[in-house]
């Protein structure tokens, strides 16, 4: 058995260690994937402080593409040599929530190299925990997706965020021509979003975020979309307790957006969003905010808002990104603006968590 890099979380530390470990070896319908990229997630240790890791130690990182270089005896549809990304969802595949487009909803919903969700025993969990920031991630070969040959593996490795940006429009139930707000607009899946939008009918965009240099980069993003940006930066300084950014989102469209796509992660963001949606709007959250939601239930029962959570993308939405990049109706490759070695990942999420300089995809490159 040979050894490899990866980038490993171990039990009772939050610090992060690059070591050797053994080569995974594929099962009889397993893949083992040579990865080529491997996308790098702020959140991960976050999760990691909070526990949400369940099987420790593990190697990190849900976002993986790369060759396949390995195939269990059992394996019939996948050949050695195929390009493919690593589908990360670890779900049972057979109850009403994975039968109906809602596989993240599964009780047994768990993330390659990442965290599981319930309190149920979690099998595949238990065989396929470790991640992609490594030389090989063994997976099983239903949880992975051909790329087109024109797509890079810097792509292919992110397609799943790209895929959460779809699932968040998806949930907005957007009218033709909507007029939709994005939040956190200048990080991973606000640029996603911003890319995404002329394919799901958005006619304008408002993009929120704290700098103003860093918005009128990501502007560019919306190819012919009409669009805004207010940063907090630039609002009063009491904005936060005021309503201050609910008041500048008016300003730009006072008959109230049709939809708030929320990645903001703390804070009144969220709520003062809320409070600039038209009557019948939709707010998607994906930030993971942990702040009171600071709306009177009676103001959305008046305005007819809708609240919704969503965790992130289904094997759909997954398809439907292969589909736009298949047919280069979709070119998303200048979202990747960092891309590191193995031997640099924990700096790389370093740089990632500390906002010092505008990342919006970041990839570790074996």
């Amino acid at each position: 058995m040979t050894a490899m890099l990866a980038l490993r979380a171990q039990r009772d530390s939050h610090a992060l260690n690059l070591l050797k470990i053994d080569t995974p070896e594929p099962g009889p319908q397993d893949v083992l994937v040579k990865v080529a990229s491997a996308g790098l997630a702020p959140g991960m240790l976050s999760l990691l402080a909070q526990g949400a890791f369940k099987h420790l130690p593990t190697t990190l990182g849900h976002e993986a593409a790369g060759t396949v270089v390995a195939v269990g005896d059992d394996v019939q549809d996948i050949a050695i040599g195929t390009r493919v990304r690593v589908h990360p969802n670890l779900n049972c595949a057979a109850c009403h929530y994975c039968r109906s487009d809602r596989d993240s909803m599964c009780q047994t919903q768990a993330m390659i190299g990442h965290a599981s969700f319930g309190d149920v025993p979690m099998p595949l969990y238990d065989r396929y925990h470790d991640g992609g920031l490594a030389e090989y991630i063994r997976v099983p070969h239903w949880l992975v997706d051909p790329l087109p040959d024109h797509v890079s593996f810097d792509i292919g490795a992110k397609i799943h965020d790209i895929a959460n940006g779809v699932r968040a429009l998806k949930c907005a139930n957007l009218p033709l021509g909507a007029t939709v707000v994005v939040t956190a607009a200048t990080g991973t899946m606000g640029t996603a979003t911003i890319k995404l939008a002329r394919h799901y009918g958005v006619s304008r965009l408002i993009l929120v975020g704290r700098s103003a240099e860093r918005l009128e980069a990501v502007r560019p993003l919306a190819e012919g979309v009409h669009t805004d940006v207010v940063a907090l930066e630039e609002l009063p300084a009491n904005w936060a307790t005021d309503g201050g950014l609910t008041r500048a989102l008016r300003a730009l469209v006072p008959q109230g957006a049709d939809a708030v796509i929320d990645y903001v992660p703390d804070g009144p963001t969220s709520a003062q969003a809320m409070a600039a949606l038209s009557t019948g709007g939709t707010l998607v959250h994906m930030g993971g905010n942990r702040s009171p939601l600071m709306v009177p239930i009676i103001a959305i029962m008046v305005n007819c808002w809708t609240f919704v959570g969503t965790r992130g993308c289904t094997r759909t939405d997954v398809h439907e990104v292969l589909s736009l990049l298949g047919r280069k109706a979709l070119n998303v490759e200048e979202l990747i603006t960092h891309r590191y070695p193995l031997s640099q990942a924990i700096e790389a999420i370093d740089a990632l968590q500390s906002r010092k300089e505008p990342i919006w995809m970041a990839v570790v490159n074996p």
